[in-house]
């Protein structure tokens, strides 16, 4: 199905959250053609060009901890018929290797900087998922003259008593902030679950209902755990250095609560209702502190509703685009 503008439903100024029920059905039309590609930032970094029509808004999509682009493959093609549609791999992820740059937060900060500057050369919308959410608003504060607008789709928030983790979330992360603690945890897991088998936890962990993702997308996303196994033997000690510089941010809540109040740039903030990796509570008091934010929640639906739900988070997405971030898009046209 096409999702153009006038097949979604304006919501009126002032109106902060919307909860709906997304389809559970998967996109149905054959995916088009992409490029892939590459460019160097002090290193190769891999990235999807989508297309899109010449005169449109450009689109960067920002993936999470442990992804790739292709958390973006169900939601890229269809965005691209209205908009021009860029994914990264960010260091230490996908086919980006920390070759010159470190696979922290504040590196891939300057990743995206240096890839708006050098790939696009304009303001950007940027559209984040979990970490790469938490970095589109990182990245609208350090560089305010790169961002039109942003889009974080269950970006990643501090979590505290009113917004608990998961206890199995909880305890991953936990490994992961002890010193040595994090790496002994990777080493045994990879010892009884091969890559295939961690990369299926993650999809499953992330969705409320995992057949809801496209078979052809598990088997891409099985098919880059496999490559990235065989190729990247420094791939679990990334993992663990980039969730240990999420964690040092989350831990700065203040610094996060401060930086909502200021954003000016339009945003849009899309969050599944079951989230077992952030909170809806986390969500709900971040949109609570700037109300110029437009809030969707989506009911039964996890931490990538783009995977589980395209149909819901594409609609959102080029309706705020069309009503509450037309300045946005605007801005963001070549």
């Amino acid at each position: 199905m096409s999702l153009g503008h006038s097949a979604l439903r304006a919501r009126a100024p002032g109106q902060n959250e919307g909860v709906t029920e997304p389809s559970a059905e998967p996109l149905g039309e054959a995916r088009p053609p992409f490029s892939r590609k590459w460019v160097d930032l002090d290193g190769p970094v891999h990235y999807i060009d989508y297309g899109g029509p010449a005169d449109a808004p450009v689109l960067l999509l920002v993936h999470g901890l442990g992804g790739s682009v292709l958390n973006w493959a169900a939601a890229g093609p269809p965005l691209a018929q209205s908009c021009r549609v860029l994914a990264v791999d960010l260091v230490g992820f996908g086919r980006t290797r920390s070759v010159g740059t470190s696979p922290t937060i504040d590196g891939n900060r300057r990743l995206l900087e240096r890839f708006v500057d050098t790939v696009v050369g304009h303001p950007v919308v940027l559209v984040g998922n979990s970490m790469g959410g938490l970095l589109s608003l990182l990245v609208a504060d350090a560089r305010p003259d790169i961002v039109a607008g942003l889009v974080l789709v269950d970006p990643a928030l501090p979590v505290g008593i009113t917004a608990p983790p998961d206890p199995l979330v909880g305890l991953i992360f936990t490994g992961y902030a002890i010193p040595a603690v994090g790496n002994v945890v990777m080493a045994r897991r990879r010892s009884f679950m091969s890559a295939e088998a961690q990369a299926k936890a993650i999809l499953r962990l992330s969705s409320v209902d995992s057949h809801r993702i496209p078979s052809e997308l598990w088997r891409e996303h099985l098919a880059l755990a496999r490559e990235r196994d065989e190729s990247c033997p420094d791939a679990d000690a990334e993992l663990v250095v980039a969730a240990r510089s999420l964690l040092f941010v989350l831990a700065h809540r203040r610094r996060i609560d401060e930086l909502t109040r200021r954003m000016v740039v339009p945003v849009l903030l899309l969050h599944g209702a079951q989230d077992r990796l952030v909170p809806l509570a986390a969500a709900r008091r971040v949109a609570a502190l700037n109300p110029l934010w437009r809030f969707e929640v989506a009911e039964n639906v996890g931490h990538m509703p783009q995977l589980e739900a395209p149909d819901w988070a594409v609609g959102h997405i080029l309706d705020w685009l069309a009503t509450e971030g037309d300045i946005a898009a605007r801005t963001a046209r070549a």
